[in-house]
């Protein structure tokens, strides 16, 4: 059984400066063994599978996978699946609105030319952190309390942590380790930039798959979603404004987060690095 395959770099400033996604279209028919197989062989950070929709109200359903787990909603991988299909020949219903079917309901996908923002969905757990949690994170992080502005719960399907930390350059500064807290981590670190700058905030996202050591994303759209919610709800940010990821791994990770009746809106730039087909 051979299928479509497109692999989107997502939110990068350029080409191949992004965060990479691998997307399977026609998956019908492959059992979940069969997804978790490729997307822990893709060796990517998260692999998303194309389905057709069991809600009238969408396009297309798809299924994700972070290597062998899967998820009920990931942001760039959203925007990618969107690229692979409208590269393949999807016309959304709506002009310039594609609605995606995944494990959080129906999202809605808004499309300006190359540049693709998804609402970001409410989330499944908000608040502040448990003060032994937070310590466990800060230790994790190896990060000094006294450089912690705030906490909450970034929840929004991959369960993130959030931690706002006093800027940008201390966001940078991070070589966490999570080898003395084994098990489950999702961790986002937010640090505000210098004034002037073009970009907003500098945000890190930390986690651990199964058994795996302790990864960094280069840029995550579930965590700057969840992270816009947050912050411009305290009121520490004010929309539009552009956030950067990816900068420790040497990525140029730029995220467009907006406001309007609707809700939220995150986006970045897509590009279709590679086509073909993949064979099960």
């Amino acid at each position: 059984m051979a299928t479509i395959f497109r692999q989107i770099d997502v939110f990068g400033e350029g080409p191949y400066t992004g965060n990479p996604v691998a997307v399977v279209l026609g998956a019908e028919g492959l059992d979940d063994e069969q997804l978790r197989a490729f997307s822990v062989w893709s060796n990517l950070s998260e692999c998303t599978f194309v389905l057709p929709p069991t809600d009238p109200g969408a396009e297309y359903r798809v299924r994700i996978f972070s290597l062998s787990t899967e998820l009920p909603f990931a942001g760039h991988l959203t925007l990618g699946t969107a690229r692979a299909w409208l590269d393949v020949g999807g016309t959304p219903r709506r002009p310039e609105t594609i609605v995606q079917q995944c494990g959080a309901g129906l999202l809605p996908i808004r499309v300006t030319g190359e540049v693709l923002a998804f609402a970001a969905p409410p989330r499944l757990r908000s608040g502040p952190v448990a003060p032994e949690l937070l310590q466990a994170v800060v230790e994790v992080l190896g990060v000094d309390p006294a450089a912690v502005v705030d906490a909450e719960w970034l929840d929004n399907g991959p369960g993130w942590v959030g931690v706002l930390l006093d800027s940008a350059e201390t966001v940078l500064s991070l070589e966490p380790d999570s080898s003395h807290h084994p098990g489950r981590w999702d961790i986002g670190v937010i640090g505000p930039t210098r004034p002037g700058e073009e970009a907003r905030i500098e945000l890190r996202a930390f986690f651990t798959d199964g058994d795996s050591p302790l990864r960094e994303d280069p840029v995550t759209g579930s965590l700057n979603a969840a992270a816009a919610q947050w912050l411009l709800d305290a009121g520490r940010l004010c929309a539009p404004y552009l956030a950067r990821q990816g900068t420790a791994l040497g990525r140029q990770g730029r995220v467009m987060v907006d406001m309007d009746e609707r809700g939220i809106w995150v986006g970045g730039r897509t590009h279709v690095a590679i086509s073909g087909t993949v064979a099960f």
